[in-house]
């Protein structure tokens, strides 16, 4: 246990912090889902371990009634990680010297339950199936890349990929919410490929919910000679096609299902699609549809509570939050002014009070790729002091500009560049509680910043304190 609530259920009952858990109703819990489940019900044995000593202690509790304990991880056990060897992870293409645990490749349902990270299931087994069913782990993510089975063990680098998307129909069998993605790889699974593909989904798995295209992304350190940045024309090919799909799955399904990553449409120099046509916008984390998202919010008042990205890339390693959930990084869309010597590791909502610079000069920091999204909203804001700051992320290099992605190291450069005493507006998304990638903390940058979270009323609510 990291924490014990006060008066709680947890601390009547004589838990400390630092207590390791051993036992729950007689049951070793694995993860944070099954301590969910079983500290959920009433009147709990709970077996732990305090230095040499091992103690049994009873909860007097409600069912339902929160514990009051806090857990120090999502997954107790070890994670399950991913044995596949796919030229475009990007787990291989990060540079030396990052911490230790954003190198480990995970490959494990229960993070694509609790995280929203994609899995290929080529470890899932019969166990696990009977669980997710079971404890209704709903929805999940799974990485499909391709369905013809000689493609995909290709792309995954891996014989059991040709095989391992029966778990698939499987989990669909027992009505299992599940969202598909194919990240397409110029020259090996776009074009007939991924024709081929978005056809095998209407034939084999037409119950996913949604399928998400995106494109992959090349870090200055990837070393796969096969993998390379998409054309101007592969890209605008991929956006025809999704719409050419979406035309055929809504003849068969009355929905679209399958939609192109907002990525695409800058790449091809296309308008994005209608807000109506997102229909409802289900995988808004996952790229799908941030952009009219992020329009719809910025101009709408009754917007008023955190809407956008709860998670950023490698959101379930040491600086996430355990509860898992897709938990918000922050509880207020309004602005945190970071200070220094605020602890890293707490959450950024915790750093400090809201003191912005009243009538100062705003700079809205944001990866390359957000930049064109942002500029139309800022003009439109109302204000001749408000400037777009678009962080090139030297970082990881190659074709990375996505916001989520930024680090400390670039945004620290490009803030060295910057007046003093001007509002600077980061956006939560790069951050786990409060720290980057890189190890950087809000703390280290240069010029105090305001995090916000990485919505457009956010933005919105930002930009109208003066």
């Amino acid at each position: 246990m990291i924490a014990v609530e006060p008066a709680s259920p947890a601390e009547r009952a004589g838990l400390q912090a630092g207590d390791e858990i051993v036992l729950v109703a007689g049951e070793t819990p694995r993860d944070v889902i099954r301590w969910q489940i079983l500290t959920d019900e009433a009147d709990l044995d709970l077996v732990v371990s305090r230095g040499s000593e091992r103690l049994e202690l009873f909860v007097d509790k409600d069912a339902g009634q929160p514990l009051g304990a806090e857990v120090h991880a999502a997954i107790f056990d070890k994670v399950q990680t991913c044995d596949n060897h796919c030229e475009f992870c990007f787990i291989y293409q990060l540079p030396k010297g990052m911490r230790r645990s954003l190198y480990l490749k995970d490959d494990d349902y229960r993070l694509s339950f609790l995280y929203g990270n994609f899995t290929t299931l080529t470890r899932f087994t019969e166990l696990d199936l009977e669980r997710v069913i079971t404890e209704r782990l709903s929805p999940l993510n799974v990485s499909i890349h391709a369905t013809d089975p000689d493609v995909r063990a290709d792309i995954l680098q891996n014989r059991r990929g040709a095989v391992s998307l029966r778990w698939l129909r499987a989990l669909l069998d027992h009505g299992i919410e599940v969202h598909g993605q194919i990240v397409v790889c110029p020259g090996v699974n776009d074009g007939d490929v991924l024709d081929d593909t978005l056809a095998g989904v209407l034939e084999r798995f037409p119950e996913l919910a949604t399928v998400s295209v995106v494109p992959l992304g090349l870090s200055k350190f990837s070393k796969q000679p096969r993998m390379r940045p998409h054309t101007r024309d592969e890209a605008l090919r991929v956006v025809e096609l999704v719409a050419e799909y979406q035309q055929v799955f809504l003849e068969c399904l009355q929905r679209r299902m399958v939609f192109a990553s907002d990525e695409y449409y800058l790449m091809a120099g296309q308008p994005f699609p209608d807000a109506e046509s997102y229909e409802g916008f289900p995988m808004h984390e996952d790229g799908i549809g941030m952009a009219r998202t992020l329009e719809a919010e910025f101009f709408d008042p009754a917007v008023t509570e955190p809407t956008g990205p709860r998670a950023g890339f490698f959101a379930w390693v040491d600086g996430a939050p355990a509860d898992g959930y897709r938990a918000p990084r922050q509880g207020s869309p309004a602005a945190v002014v970071s200070v220094g010597g605020t602890d890293p590791n707490e959450p950024v909502a915790a750093l400090v009070t809201l003191s912005p610079r009243r009538n100062a000069p705003v700079g809205v920091l944001t990866g390359t790729l957000g930049a064109p999204i942002l500029e139309p909203l800022l003009a439109a804001s109302g204000r001749n002091d408000v400037r777009l700051i678009p962080v090139e992320n030297q970082y990881f290099g190659g074709t990375i500009g996505v916001t989520g992605l930024m680090v400390g190291e670039d945004v620290a450069r490009v803030l060295n560049e910057q007046p003093e005493g001007h509002r600077y507006l980061l956006p939560d998304v790069c951050l786990s509680r409060g720290v980057f990638l890189d190890g950087m903390s809000v703390a280290d940058l240069p010029r105090p910043v305001e995090v916000i979270s990485t919505d457009g009323g956010a933005l919105r609510m930002a930009l109208e304190l003066r």
